[in-house]
């Protein structure tokens, strides 16, 4: 009988999470104050973030100790399994050994609760008894929701207003856990109104919420704000994902010549990546980790590296990284996840470095792939999950057309059990090829007037 998953065991959760900073040849350079342009330290995020987490967002440290009592949470999923996915090397009919890490058995049915549980954690250490935050397609607002109905914090979500439409099962996950839910931009804040005035028909995004959840932690002494992607902090707890991953391709006597993840704003890729580029760092191995992003979305094949805004009002420090501009408004894909105008600073460093590679994919192109694996393995992808595995199906073709044979592992990050509706447009033909013109990305980008960075 073949060996399909590779499973660990409770006692092998890792006990500290990775700081590839420490490891990195170059280090990111450091945040601005949004109105002086000034670099910041610490303490210009304590308003946002509760100390403990500020001090993972700038260590030093290579290895961070996980808290007993979220290694006690997260055993309720982890560790997660590792499927080595022969019916797709079939369908593909390709010499290449495919495995994929499957994060859809969190109870929020993708790998967001990895970094939420801690956040929430965090909080509750310092007192906190609100935490406002944002969500693309919901992955992360209802991980979130999870974590703070745990440590009986107040959650509080701005969902972006085509995700909130499309994908109303996923707001009632977090309304059963017990957060508010509101369609971003939304009449609950000042920003939200201002920006429905201007355009009341806008779809919204990631830029927006951010603004809005932000607005509303910094206005009140009792709440914090969190993050489910982009700030070093949240990729520290990822690379949960990647420390079992190795392990598990050890167990299987096999390790990944290609490794793949999808791009938002950097937490998936980084908790699967980051451990095997520890390998490339420490044992001098050179496996290759793509980053997969939506051609309507590409901040990391056709972004330019300089400082930004993380939101889209401006609120936040600069950061520097990929973008496509802070008022870039992506088209309304289903894979909300990836509509993200800009690149985590450690990831845009990397790619900077030519450590890491990108590719885009085009919104049909990532159904089809889907459809191929769901069709050949049982689970059906989140349509964020997709764009991983069109690459990774776009690398084992490569392996079938050159006649060599190539491992390749990517990640699942989550399930698309309630993502039905972007499934049924696909069917109907209703998902239609979209890529950003060269005019597009220059508009967007002219309206920048952040530091530039001498490269």
């Amino acid at each position: 009988m073949k060996q399909r998953k590779i499973i660990l065991s409770e006692k092998e959760i890792p006990e500290k999470w990775y700081n590839i900073v420490a490891d990195m040849p170059n280090k990111p350079l450091p945040p601005l104050h949004p109105a002086t342009k000034e670099p910041i330290g610490p303490d210009a995020l304590a308003p946002l973030f509760p100390m403990e987490l500020i001090k993972q967002e700038v260590t030093p440290d290579k290895w961070v100790e996980i808290p007993d009592e979220v290694r006690n949470i997260y055993s309720i999923w982890r560790p997660t399994p590792l499927y080595r996915a022969y019916g797709l090397e079939k369908a593909l009919d390709t010499p290449a050994k495919i495995y994929y890490k499957y994060e859809g058995t969190s109870p929020s049915g993708s790998h967001k609760p990895n970094t939420s549980v801690p956040q929430a954690y965090y909080n509750k250490q310092e007192g906190i008894k609100r935490i406002t935050t944002e969500t693309g397609a919901g992955q992360w607002g209802s991980a979130l929701a999870f974590a703070c109905n745990h440590f009986d914090i107040q959650c509080e979500v701005y969902m972006v207003k085509l995700s909130y439409e499309h994908k109303p099962y996923r707001k009632i996950m977090m309304n059963t856990w017990g957060a508010k839910v509101f369609p971003s931009p939304s009449n609950a804040t000042e920003i939200g109104r201002k920006i429905l005035a201007k355009n009341p028909d806008t779809t919204g995004s990631l830029g927006i919420a951010i603004s809005e959840a932000v607005g509303e932690a910094a206005a009140n002494a009792d709440t914090k704000y969190a993050l489910g992607s982009v700030l070093n902090h949240v990729k520290l707890h990822q690379t949960i994902i990647g420390q079992e991953a190795v392990a598990q391709m050890a167990k299987a006597g096999d390790m990944p010549d290609i490794v793949i993840a999808p791009f938002g704003g950097g937490s998936n890729f980084a908790g699967l990546a980051f451990p095997f580029l520890r390998l490339n760092f420490e044992e001098g191995r050179n496996i290759r980790c793509i980053a997969s992003e939506p051609t309507s979305c590409p901040k990391l094949t056709r972004g330019v590296f300089r400082y930004d805004y993380g939101d889209s009002v401006g609120m936040t420090p600069l950061l520097p990284m990929y973008t496509l501009g802070h008022n870039f408004v992506p088209a309304p894909i289903h894979a909300g996840g990836l509509r993200y105008h800009g690149a985590g600073v450690i990831v845009s460093q990397l790619l900077k470095d030519k450590l890491i590679e990108a590719v885009a994919h085009d919104n049909i192109e990532v159904f089809e792939a889907g459809v191929t694996f769901a069709r050949a393995e049982g689970i059906i992808p989140a349509p964020e999950a997709n764009h991983g595995i069109a690459t990774a199906i776009a690398e084992a073709k490569k392996c079938k057309e050159e006649g060599v044979s190539k491992t390749i592992l990517f990640n699942l990050c989550g399930h698309g059990n309630f993502d039905m509706k972007a499934y049924e447009d696909y069917f109907a033909g209703n998902i239609v090829k979209h890529e950003l013109t060269k005019e597009e990305i220059n508009a967007s980008l002219a309206q920048l007037d952040t530091p530039e960075i001498a490269i």
